[in-house]
């Protein structure tokens, strides 16, 4: 170090210590060593160390600012070697410690760390900038807020006619048609009789009656009528002979499985005239058909009458060719709505078809899942503040006693809505709708419930489709009063408007839907004609603060055109024939055919 310069602070010249004995190979040594070796790598322990405090230049001083450096020479070369001597010890010392216990060196980063955390410990935290974490894409509702947004550009788009030009897709295979054949067989004797309850909803019910047919045919039994178990959620006490033709369901099947209205009075003699003796069989859901051959038909020969109870859901998807041609007759051709019910039906649709007179009688119907039961379920938060918040969880408690609040029950509300679960608002099919092309003087029939907070959630899509209809607007008090307080009879209404529109929209999954697609296949060549939007993009869509109106409705038209090409499907593993009835119940034709066909039905 040139003479003059500052003197190397305590930490720098033990890294110079250091550096000099690891350049040197000064390593440690084992404990062990022969007398001679000893001393002579003592000796150049020494010899090195020195070496590094000269060249370090430790113990020498800076001269004084100003004074003579010739009048302090001797007591400076005295009082350098003086200290030069003591420091070189002390390193000498220390440095031949730390070599020879090597293990000291483990507690280095522990130094590290806690000086570190000395150091962040007399930082002050005020300085530290705050990371504000953002909600991911589709968490949230703000579906009002686009609607505000782009409703003056929206309603000075309203040139494009999605209503005349939506169904462009064609099957390359031909257009399927309706090609259950009747059987020519006369019917075996009878090994019995089976009695079943129907569970559920309208089509529910429904599964469980085709189901219940296809097991009667396969193991030659008698079905009786089936029954419908009354549910404190649908209370609804219709029977069999309420929602459906009977008449028309027994003469239908009657060259494939044979229907009567009741159990045999010298059969119910063997059980005390009591249905509560009668085996009943708890029967695992989706079971395939050859379980029923092997546990169910030796109890139905040796009784002559079995009971199945509940029995929705109770039959496998995939079953033989037989089976399943059974179950295209029951659900396609043998099940019709009860007079009373179809009568009105056809009021509704010839009202609508009036009403679209513009459109050729083209109507649009939406399945609309928005009522406050199942807004409470699916745990999704919308606009309503607390007091929503309140609404929805005494709901859930009403419905659903203890099944959200159970201790670990975690709810992430945005995860559901990304996820594409949370049902769509009146306001957001009303955007939808308009983003896919059709115009606000389309007419739009609602099949739904009574809508949650119905006036506030009705009045966006109303602004949006103005000829909007539902079953209480076409239909008076009078004709809807035989109706009005059974929930089937009123959902079977709903159905059979849908059923006939040139266009169906779901919303939400479900059994309603899943019939419907298959029923419109079956009538329409194929084809569902159905929009099943994608959810999960649409939360995105919804959800974009600065997206344009022109974006949103390009992108919405491509999600139209998807449905268009995924309106024709065969049916895979595990899918229901219900929904998807090719090639099971219908065979491929050409176009001159097909017209036949729907002229001669």
């Amino acid at each position: 170090m040139p003479c003059g310069a500052p003197s190397p602070s305590a930490p720098v010249r033990l890294l110079l210590l250091l550096s000099a004995a690891a350049d040197s190979g000064l390593d440690a040594e084992p404990r062990v060593q022969p007398a001679g070796e000893l001393g002579r790598r003592r000796r150049e322990r020494g010899r090195a160390v020195a070496a590094v405090f000269a060249a370090a230049g430790v113990g020498r001083r800076s001269s004084g600012k100003g004074g003579s450096a010739r009048a302090g020479a001797g007591a400076g070369a005295a009082g350098a070697v003086r200290g030069g001597g003591v420091v070189r010890r002390a390193a000498r010392v220390v440095l031949a410690a730390l070599l020879r216990r090597q293990a000291v060196f483990l507690f280095a980063p522990l130094l590290y760390v806690a000086a570190m955390l000395l150091y962040m410990g007399s930082i002050s935290l005020d300085s530290v900038p705050r990371i504000i974490s953002r909600p991911a894409p589709g968490s949230l509702y703000r579906s009002p807020q686009l609607y505000a947004r782009l409703r003056a550009d929206m309603d000075a788009d309203n040139a494009t006619d999605a209503l005349a030009t939506v169904w462009r897709h064609a099957y390359k295979g031909g257009i399927w048609r309706p090609c259950i054949n009747n059987s020519t067989y006369d019917l075996p004797e009878s090994n019995g009789y089976i009695y079943v309850e129907a569970n559920g909803g309208l089509n529910q019910q429904r599964a469980s009656i085709c189901n219940a047919v296809a097991v009667a045919g396969f193991l030659n039994a008698t079905l009786v009528i089936p029954n419908f178990h009354y549910h404190s959620i649908w209370r609804d006490p219709s029977k069999f002979s309420d929602i459906y033709d009977e008449e028309h369901f027994v003469q239908r099947l009657k060259n494939d499985v044979r229907v009567v209205d009741k159990v045999p009075e010298f059969i119910m003699e063997r059980f005390g005239h009591n249905l509560s003796n009668v085996f009943n069989f708890k029967i695992k859901a989706w079971s395939p058909i050859q379980y029923y051959k092997d546990a169910v038909l030796p109890k139905l020969i040796e009784d002559r009458l079995i009971r199945i109870s509940p029995f929705a859901n109770r039959l496998s998807f995939d079953a033989p060719s037989a089976i399943q041609r059974l179950r295209c007759l029951a659900n396609f051709e043998a099940l019709k709505f009860s007079k009373p019910i179809t009568t009105l039906s056809d009021i509704l649709v010839s009202r609508m078809r009036e009403k679209s007179a513009e459109n050729n009688g083209k109507y649009v119907a939406v399945h609309l899942r928005f009522e406050e039961d199942m807004v409470a379920f699916s745990c999704c938060v919308f606009d309503g503040g607390e007091e929503e918040k309140k609404e929805l969880d005494a709901a859930r408690e009403r419905g659903w006693r203890g099944k959200f609040t159970r201790p670990g029950r975690i709810i992430r509300p945005g995860a559901i809505r990304m996820n594409g679960k949370c049902p769509l608002t009146p306001l957001e099919v009303g955007l939808m709708l308009r983003g896919m092309g059709f115009s606000n003087n389309t007419v739009i029939y609602l099949a739904s419930g009574r809508i949650y907070k119905a006036e506030k959630n009705m009045a966006p899509l109303l602004e949006m489709f103005p000829l909007l209809q539902t079953k209480e607007t076409l239909a008076s008090d009078e004709e809807l009063a035989p109706f009005k307080n059974f929930s089937s009879r009123m959902a079977a209404i709903d159905y059979s408007v849908c059923v006939h529109s040139e266009v169906f929209v779901t919303t939400q999954g479900g059994n309603f839907p899943h019939f419907l697609l298959g029923h419109r296949r079956y009538i329409y060549g194929g084809h569902s004609k159905t929009i099943k939007p994608d959810k999960r993009r649409l939360a995105i869509l919804f959800d974009s603060p600065r997206i344009g109106w022109k974006s949103l409705k390009r992108q919405l038209v491509n999600m139209r055109t998807h449905s268009d090409a995924k309106g024709i499907e065969m049916k895979r593993a595990n899918e229901s024939i219900y929904t998807f009835p090719c090639p099971d119940c219908m065979c491929r034709s050409n176009k001159s055919e097909h017209s036949k066909s729907i002229q001669a039905r």
